[in-house]
């Protein structure tokens, strides 16, 4: 089993091949990235002969995809604005994929998977990703579907990473069109900060307003219980509030248009400019709380009875108490280590079917669930009767 993780270097994708080093018998890890110094650094910390660097840029296609043939799966940790690009380059290659984001158009490479005869994941981190093993699960257990809720907590800084401030100014973005609910058989486009809800999010999380994001669970989930009769799909996210709180400021105040403005003689986005800031910020790169809190909520029919199912998730503290998850890495290990359930679920040939496969249909829930328990992220259901 060999594996190229791209984007190897950042911060969830080295929780991916951390995890890959300490749960599978792979034979090769090969750390890609245009960040040579952090790919390095990364690989020591790692310390497992196993796991080497190459510096790759995916632009550089031929190169990439040359590289990419010498392996079984690419883990695809590239930011939002490159899984075009990344998803190309595994689709020629001929290799599995998954990757962490599913918000791109990763779908229009199906026939080239398929032709292959190999799988790609688009979206299997913590949401998009178990947040779709959760309401699947939940929606397995039930004759008919009505309603899905998906919410997640992610408490991190807002700007830790050039990947994490750009998520966070695309999903906020108000002229993106793909912040959309799922009603009545149609896909409805809405704006930032649309149906605010207070949702109760596991200890130590609480409860906070969140608002609809545009997470690709909304469309795939709407097309997978279609046959099911659902007929509202919700996803809201919420940040730590301090995060929630700036950009509820840079939205009223039309920052987030991201207008051109000039500092010094160079034209840049006023965007940009305060996210290059929060980069170097103790503000924009420290929170409080660290971790990733998940809220699924399944309403629907079974023998007669309307069922509401809630399906929560916990792991470890941040506060240092168990090391591994200490401040940060309470976060990053939460995301990266679905990613590399998934990749080693491929490789031993537990993935349902070949081509762009949705998350929710690529895996048996029980698995997914089995492998995070492993990993001491649990998840927990209650089902009441309405």
């Amino acid at each position: 089993m060999n594996v190229l993780c791209l984007g190897g270097a950042g911060r969830i994708c080295r929780e991916s091949v951390k995890d890959l080093v300490e749960t599978s018998g792979f034979e090769k890890t090969t750390l890609a990235d245009v960040n040579e110094a952090d790919g390095e650094e990364v690989v020591a910390w790692l310390d497992d002969d196993r796991v080497g660097f190459r510096r790759v840029d995916v632009h550089d296609t031929d190169a990439t995809v040359e590289l990419m043939r010498q392996y079984d799966v690419v883990m695809d940790g590239t930011p939002i604005s490159l899984n075009d690009a990344s998803t190309a380059c595994i689709a020629r290659a001929g290799v599995h994929g998954i990757n962490l984001n599913g918000m791109s158009h990763e779908w229009d490479f199906d026939a080239q998977f398929k032709a292959h005869g190999k799988t790609c994941v688009p979206g299997f981190g913590m949401t998009p990703g178990t947040t779709n093993m959760m309401a699947i699960h939940a929606a397995n257990q039930l004759e008919t579907v009505e309603e899905v809720y998906i919410s997640h907590g992610a408490f991190r800084p807002i700007a830790f990473s050039d990947a994490i401030a750009e998520t966070t100014r695309i999903e906020y973005d108000p002229n993106l069109t793909s912040r959309v609910v799922f009603e009545d058989g149609k896909l409805v486009q809405v704006p930032p900060f649309a149906r605010p809800k207070d949702i109760e999010l596991p200890q130590p999380f609480g409860t906070h307003p969140q608002y609809i994001i545009p997470h690709p669970e909304t469309v795939t989930l709407s097309k997978t219980l279609a046959d099911k009769g659902v007929r509202l799909i919700e996803v809201r996210g919420t940040w730590p509030p301090k995060n929630m709180a700036l950009l509820r400021a840079l939205h009223d105040w039309g920052f987030l248009r991201n207008d051109a403005v000039e500092v010094k003689g160079v034209e840049v986005g006023i965007l940009d400019a305060i996210a290059r800031y929060l980069r170097r910020s103790p503000e924009g790169t420290e929170t409080e709380l660290y971790g990733y809190a998940l809220h699924v909520e399944v309403v629907g029919g079974r023998e007669g009875r309307r069922l509401r199912h809630v399906l929560t998730n916990t792991h470890p503290p941040s506060d240092g108490t168990v090391p591994e998850w200490a401040g940060l890495r309470a976060y990053t290990r939460s995301v990266g280590i679905p990613m590399s359930i998934g990749a080693q679920l491929i490789l031993a040939g537990k993935a349902n079917g070949t081509g762009a496969v949705v998350p929710e249909l690529a895996f048996d829930p029980q698995d997914v669930f089995a492998e995070l328990t492993r990993r001491q992220i649990h998840i927990h259901e209650e089902v009441t009767e309405l």
